[in-house]
């Protein structure tokens, strides 16, 4: 026995042998933080350990000094490893203070955010960002909101979320990218790429990337219900987004309200230490969301004590509001519950953060009172978001090309969105300045000066319902203002309006707060009393564009039969008004593709272009056959595709030429197509590359978004767009979850939109 227990010995130390030669060695730079961190962890109480996987909200120290408060008290006692809502330098570095001046180790707070697409200078909905399919705006969105968010003292983003959705009865599918995980991916990358830099100057700030895992796919629609999904549907279709993010380097992740395969994602050590650190290498800390530790007792999964310490062991780091680890995680240690291996890890990656920011060079690094007045809402920032905010839109119909308008004649601008400054914004604006936004009426009179009259009515609410309104808009829209008249007296004047025009915008649709967090609906149709106003509308016989404001695919097939053109703005932020002026008087050609797929109605939820053929496949363009795959009483068709959106240019395609019909290991082949611009505007196009796996060891997608381009073309003009195709492209993750390419046919498509594409064939050999 006792030779056995020393060859036991002899092999665990040869094993940890092997094991140090194989592990890459630290650099000058980690070596010096890691000894820097070992040294002051020595010195460190537990209580004092515990004390920095503690984040609370500073909402009660925000208006006075930190040291008046409980935060404050904790604080010196370094029971606290970071805040969130807390901004303004003066503010930070006030509690900063108390934590490096009058705590007994002087460690420094990390202070976040929810900066979600932007700070003061707001960008449009990530949704809307997703569909200008421009990698480098969306960067360029992190960083303004970067350097603005940092110039008032914040280090840390409670963002990009990266949540796939296909539901869009789901109200945070306005803060995700759509439907796809290699756009999400694409996206994802680029987000943190833009806020954190090379986390070493003092406007690049800690990325938090959320919400892992799977709450985009949340059961009916519902926020933070339940989520059941196989592994190799994790693997394939979910988190790529997730591991690109990873692979940028981003610094953090927040755990998912959901449960996955049975357990919260906050108390599961196969999503945050097996996936998350195993499989994927993240280095970075794991922080929870809001009070997510204690929602595992409703959860059915024990007390307070019970939960913190499955959080712990899950690989949990850091603890937003709840408090369980402060309150529980001594006393668990006590009773062998949790290792102080577990503590001491998520300690020391709390540090390290800190370290990497710099934050024990200078904990007042991010609190320059002279950033703010320079780099925060400047005219700079205010242009790149008005140039995004004017990418992003998707222009969905434009019958006998209404649009681009004369700046002549007379306009009447009608809707509860024409002057409406509180929602321009879109959800998760909570550093925006209401008052300084531009509405619609405010960008169409800076385009028109005086070269066109605008006739203003207001038309409608956006429901007619003043209590269900009240329900919508909630308290992060405290500035809205309804209209007491009855839904028919603002028809009729709306439609006096209508009369004396030359053409109507229509600015309908939804608030900023019809969707975001908790805000889930069955019906994804435009208001009705919103509908019965443009009924009224279009009765008059006056051509109307409808301005629609959104931050989910909304139903809108009747608007598609009886609207003549539809441009969908999503919500656009700070510049809303002149980004959007800019796009109906011909400044800008749109060029937005949708991230996400239009239904025809809700029936069809969810609706995605990547789904599955079944046994009984309806062939495409039919519809209807018995003991197929398809409904009654509407075809299978999106009302708009994935990947859809006009131009006020028309760009003809020519067929797929591929550069071989075999593909062999190590190799790549190029599918290519001639682009030209046929119409009489220069115009971008989204160039959009689809492949689909014939036969599989597993049963795979119709197609898959594997590239795409976003080509400048001057009227006339003809391109040549290539994409090389490599056995990695054609990569998925079987039944044993082994990423592989498996030898046969293939399809490759190119084209406008996933439905509008030319095919060709190849051969993986």
């Amino acid at each position: 026995m006792k030779k056995a227990k020393i060859l036991v010995v002899f092999l665990t130390s040869l094993a940890l042998n092997i094991s140090a030669q194989t592990k890459k060695p630290a650099s000058p730079e980690e070596a010096k933080m890691n000894t820097f961190i070992s040294n002051l962890m020595a010195k460190m109480t537990i209580y004092e350990k515990i004390g920095q996987l503690n984040l609370p909200s500073s909402g009660d120290i925000t208006t006075g000094q930190a040291n008046s408060s409980d935060i404050g008290k904790k604080i010196k006692d370094g029971q606290v490893g970071g805040l969130f809502n807390i901004k303004g330098v003066d503010k930070i570095k006030s509690v900063q203070k108390v934590a490096v001046e009058e705590s007994r180790l002087k460690i420094p707070l990390l202070f976040g955010m929810d900066v979600i697409h932007g700070y003061n200078t707001v960008f449009p909905i990530p949704l809307g960002m997703s569909a200008t399919w421009n990698m480098t705006a969306v960067e360029k969105s992190a960083r303004v909101a970067a350097i603005e968010a940092s110039a008032s003292g914040i280090n840390w983003t409670f963002s990009p979320m990266v949540d796939i959705s296909r539901d869009p009865r789901w109200g945070r599918i306005s803060e995700g990218s759509g439907e796809d995980a290699y756009l999400g991916s694409k996206i994802a990358a680029a987000m943190v790429k833009g806020y954190q830099g090379k986390l070493q100057a003092n406007n690049e700030i800690l990325a938090c990337v959320k919400h892992y895992a799977l709450y985009g796919a949340a059961e009916a629609g519902r926020d933070y219900n339940t989520t059941d999904m196989s592994k190799v549907r994790m693997y394939n279709e979910y988190f790529p987004p997730y591991k690109a993010a990873v692979d940028a380097g981003a610094a953090s992740i927040m755990a998912s309200f959901n449960e996955v395969d049975g357990i919260p994602a906050t108390g599961s050590k196969w999503l945050m230490t097996d996936v998350l650190r195993n499989q994927w290498g993240f280095k970075g800390f794991v922080v929870t969301d809001y009070t997510g530790i204690p929602e595992m007792i409703a959860h059915g999964m024990g007390d307070l004590q019970t939960v913190s310490a499955l959080a712990m062991n899950a690989g949990i780091d850091m603890d937003m509001v709840g408090e369980g680890f402060l309150g529980t995680l001594k006393k668990s240690l006590a009773e062998k519950k949790v290792s102080i291996n577990e503590i001491n890890r998520a300690c020391r990656l709390i540090l390290q953060a800190k370290y990497k920011l710099g934050l024990f060079t200078d904990p007042y690094k991010f609190c320059d009172p002279t950033r703010a007045e320079k780099e925060v809402f400047n005219a700079e920032n205010r242009q790149i978001a008005r140039e995004i905010s004017a990418e992003s839109f998707v222009l969905l119909k434009n019958s006998n090309n209404l649009l681009p308008l004369k700046k002549t004649g007379t306009i009447g601008l009608i809707g509860p969105l024409a002057d409406n400054t509180a929602n321009m914004y879109g959800t998760w604006s909570v550093a925006a300045l209401f008052d300084q936004s531009v509405t619609v009426l405010q960008g169409l009179k800076n385009a028109l000066g005086n070269d066109a009259k605008i006739l203003t009515a207001r038309g409608s609410n956006f429901l007619a319902d003043s209590l269900a309104e009240h329900r919508y808009i909630n308290v992060h829209n405290p500035t809205y203002k309804r209209d007491p008249r009855s839904e028919e007296e603002m028809i009729k004047e709306a439609v006096r309006v209508a009369e004396k025009s030359d053409v109507v915008i229509a600015t309908m649709g939804e608030g900023s707060e019809f969707t975001g967090e908790a805000s889930s609906v069955t019906d994804i149709q435009i208001p009705e009393t919103q509908k019965n106003l443009l009924k009224a509308l279009v009765k008059t016989g006056k051509p109307i564009v409808l301005v629609l404001f959104t931050g989910r695919p909304l139903a809108l097939k009747w608007e598609q039969e009886n609207i003549p053109a539809i441009l969908n703005v999503w919500f656009p932020g700070s510049e809303a008004g002149n980004s959007i002026a800019d796009a109906l008087f011909g400044k800008v050609n749109p060029s937005g593709k949708l991230s996400a797929t239009f239904p025809q109605n809700v029936g069809q939820v969810p609706l995605y272009y990547a789904h599955k053929n079944t046994g009984r496949p309806l062939a495409e363009g039919k519809w209807f056959e018995k003991f197929r795959s398809n409904y009654l009483d509407v075809s299978n068709d999106p009302l708009y595709p994935f990947g859809f959106g006009l131009s006020y240019t028309t760009f003809n395609y020519s067929d797929v030429k591929l550069s071989a019909n075999t593909l062999t290991k190590g190799k790549s082949i190029t599918a290519s197509v001639t682009l030209s611009n046929t119409g009489k505007y220069d115009g971008k196009e989204v160039v959009q590359l689809y492949i689909r796996d014939l036969v599989g060891s597993i049963t795979r997608p119709v197609k898959e978004l594997k590239g795409f381009q976003k080509v400048n073309l001057k009227a006339g003009e003809s391109k040549t767009i290539s994409f090389n195709i490599s056995e990695n492209d054609l990569k998925f993750y079987n039944s044993d979850l082994k990423f592989v390419a498996e030898p046969g046919e293939f399809q490759v498509f190119i084209g406008t939109n996933s439905r509008d594409v030319k095919a060709a064939s190849f051969t993986l050999k």
